[in-house]
């Protein structure tokens, strides 16, 4: 019983961890395009960020095994070279990350929205590159904000379900997360120990988990009004 909680939550974990590290280059970059950049499509390129928001994950773990199943050119190339996605931890984590991807971005462009343009035009006018001054100038301003975005990404990937349970599966030891444990759990007995374990575990994981989250969102509002005097 209590191998079985420890696995759930070590999954958890290995999947938030896992979606918030494979997303952060992409959701920086994204944001940042969405935040600073001046193109045209760029409303077509929020609404796909965006997508996954409000498409039903049950879709969107659907999409995601059309894309990296086996019989895609996409799935069977990432199975010859020994990655394949469906049923796998690393179909657990994409689920994750694509579920989580616009929370992500979101966060991470209101912080860089909120860093003050003029340092970006002081470090411009000295002729720093603009993709220098996004590196050295407005990336460190939005850095709490930015680790604001990793949390609350690895939070949203330790509760990810409908998309995970289609292209992950729910297997014990290998893919079974905590909601996906708790789910099956649902036809066990009543009094059974593991639900209110795993019950305890994930609530405890996204409290901490959102706690962090204020706490860097403060800093950043702190930092942000300290720099404006």
């Amino acid at each position: 019983m209590i191998l079985d909680v420890a696995s759930a939550i070590r999954l958890s974990l290995l999947v938030g961890l896992g979606a918030a590290a494979l997303g952060f280059v992409p959701a920086t970059a994204v944001a940042w395009l969405l935040a600073r950049g001046t193109f045209r499509g760029k409303s077509l390129l929020s609404a796909l960020v965006l997508a996954p928001l409000v498409l039903p994950p049950v879709v969107t773990g659907l999409l995601l095994l059309r894309v990296f199943g086996r019989a895609s050119p996409l799935g069977a190339a990432l199975d010859a070279i020994g990655l394949p996605v469906p049923f796998t931890l690393l179909g657990a984590v994409l689920a994750a990350l694509v579920v989580g991807f616009p929370i992500y971005v979101m966060t991470i462009r209101g912080a860089i929205e909120a860093v003050d343009r003029r340092y970006e035009e002081v470090s411009l006018s000295l002729g720093v590159p603009p993709a220098r001054t996004a590196w050295r100038v407005t990336l460190p301003l939005a850095l709490p904000g930015v680790v604001a975005g990793v949390v609350l990404a690895f939070a949203r990937g330790l509760g990810e379900f409908g998309a995970t349970a289609i292209i992950a599966g729910n297997m014990e030891g290998r893919t079974r997360t905590i909601a996906l444990a708790v789910y099956a759990l649902l036809d066990a007995p009543r009094d059974d120990p593991r639900t209110a374990w795993l019950v305890a575990a994930s609530v405890a994981l996204a409290f901490v988990a959102l706690v962090g989250f204020e706490g860097l969102t403060r800093w950043q509002r702190r930092r942000l009004e300290l720099d404006g005097r």
